[in-house]
């Protein structure tokens, strides 16, 4: 048992304290300086930024440059983005810029660089900073890509080829077979055009628009059957697909099916009911099926979403002349002219209703100038001839109604045409008048069953009175053309007589010369209106 003091004695005894650890034995430093991590709220930014919530992005990219001082790239190149996005295309340059700088060896800055460039129309400073990319990177196709597309603003359509070529040689896309067929189209290549929409298709055959493009571009050439295949497949992957909705259509009204296009139409117009070629294909349907005022007043709606598109103009001044509206008719032909000086058709209407506005000295002066652009149409030398016969020119009649024999033998030459049987009864009666013998070179057109479709005159002239027994001027030429459409000689049939309607056009074409345009006349036109 132990004693209580031995107890006591024990417990009082002083403890022995632990041995202190090394790290307590070191001498005490100060606390090093903390220095800002510039990327640590990319993250957020990235996050913000991908949600399109651009106004809290915005916030932390402030809060983000305030703390490292501006030199957060990551903060800087987004902020850019956003400006880009918003429009302001100067402001984010400047950005892009900073970056190009705060990391000169990254070419991707120098792409945004030359991608803000290319937005403000400095098309020769973006190729420049491209260049510059191409050297940090080699085998990147997008800079090819845009390289060419830059060439092609510059219309250096050789350069912009060997660019999207080299850009097809990295990597193959979709877009850079549109835009290098877009050159051909410029250049009114349709055959090298439609080669490399074939290869597109083969290389994404699901790409509607693809689908779409080549359609259309096989309806320009009057390939109905390939045209019909592409368009149906088109829809088959894109049932709302209302470039091809509208591009059938057309070619449906074109055979004078026009309750069949206007059903087409009411689809469209679900789709896109401020589209200007639509409003003009249905007003041209109307105009089919003899309701005038429903085809003012859908063409006025066009002209109304289109105003300066001359061909809207040119079908209101023809339906105007058809109501034998003759100032009116003046009024959008005159208009229409303006904004299309090189087409000989519109001075030849002007004529017609400069004629009925009793006024042939300046009708004179228009057929002269549609004769001058046009080197193909025989309706040109014979209303001109009508116009001189009735007053009292005999040896200028003769000359016209000569050159239109020429043209009309050139024509049966180099293609198959189906005359209107109204411009070749008046081109006999003409003849008979003028003593020189009746259907030297024009034979008798067989009357298809779809002629009754056709739209009848389409004007009125003063020319053709009573010595000719007739006051049909331009008979069922110009029955409802909506746009000037480009054929190579000798692509298919053409007809003097065929209802015309606008299409969605796979890309606008170049300016042919006039007598390549005027030789290409009176078959189904196309047009685009590019969304």
């Amino acid at each position: 048992m132990t004693k209580p003091g031995n107890f006591e004695r024990h417990c009082l005894l002083p403890r022995t304290p632990f041995p202190a650890s090394v790290e307590s034995q070191k001498p005490r430093l100060k606390k090093a300086q903390e220095f800002p991590i510039l990327e640590k709220q990319n993250w957020l930014i990235h996050l913000h930024y991908i949600r399109k919530d651009y106004e809290a992005c915005k916030a932390v990219i402030k809060e983000q440059l305030q703390e490292t001082q501006g030199l957060c790239e990551y903060a800087i190149y987004v902020q850019a983005l956003i400006f880009r996005l918003e429009g302001n295309i100067q402001e984010s340059l400047e950005l892009f810029q900073t970056c190009a700088i705060l990391s000169p060896q990254c070419a991707d800055n120098l792409k945004q660089v030359a991608r803000s460039l290319f937005l403000l129309g400095k098309h020769k400073a973006a190729i420049e900073v491209y260049n510059e990319a191409a050297k940090l990177n080699q085998k990147d196709w997008e800079i090819c890509h845009n390289l060419g597309v830059c060439y092609i603003y510059l219309k250096q359509f050789s350069k912009a080829q060997d660019q999207l070529h080299n850009a097809l040689h990295l990597n193959r896309h979709d877009l850079t077979y549109i835009m290098l067929g877009k050159i051909h189209l410029l250049e009114g290549d349709l055959d090298k055009a439609i080669e490399i929409y074939k290869k597109a298709v083969e290389f994404s055959p699901e790409n509607t628009e693809l689908l779409t493009t080549l359609g259309l571009l096989y309806l320009q050439l009057g390939i109905y059957q390939k045209a019909f295949e592409h368009l149906g497949n088109a829809l088959t992957y894109d049932p709302t697909n209302y470039k091809a909705i509208l591009a059938a259509g057309s070619m449906m009204q074109t055979h004078g099916d026009f309750d069949v296009a206007l059903t087409k139409y009411r689809v469209v117009a679900c789709a896109v009911p401020e589209s200007p070629p639509l409003w003009n294909n249905i007003g041209m349907c109307f105009f089919g099926k003899k309701k005038y005022v429903a085809a003012i007043s859908c063409l006025k709606r066009a002209n109304y979403l289109a105003p300066f598109d001359w061909k809207i103009l040119y079908n209101l001044g023809l339906v105007h002349l058809t109501m034998q509206q003759y100032a009116s008719a003046f009024h959008f032909l005159s208009a229409a002219i303006n904004l299309q000086p090189k087409m000989g058709e519109l001075y030849m209407l002007l004529a017609v209703a400069l004629t009925n506005l009793e006024d042939p000295e300046n009708a004179k002066r228009a057929y002269a100038e549609a004769v001058r652009l046009d080197k193909c149409n025989p309706l040109v030398n014979l209303n001109y001839a009508v116009l001189l016969y009735n007053q009292g020119e005999r040896k200028g009649a003769l000359a016209q109604y000569q050159e239109m024999e020429r043209k009309v033998s050139l024509l049966k030459d180099s293609s198959s045409l189906e005359f209107d049987s109204e411009m070749v009864e008046m081109a006999q009666k003409l003849g008979a008048a003028l003593q020189v013998g009746e259907a030297l070179v024009w034979t008798k057109p067989v009357k298809d069953t779809k002629s009754k479709h056709r739209t009848t005159s389409t004007s009125k002239a003063a020319g053709f009175q009573q010595p000719l027994g007739s006051n049909q001027a331009l008979g069922q030429a110009m029955s409802s053309a909506a746009a000037h459409r480009k054929l190579p000689s000798g692509a298919g049939t053409s007809q003097l007589t065929k209802p015309l309607s606008l299409l969605p056009e796979p890309e606008p074409t170049a300016e042919a010369h006039p007598a390549e345009a005027s030789a290409q006349i009176r078959e189904n036109r196309s047009r685009m209106t590019p969304e």
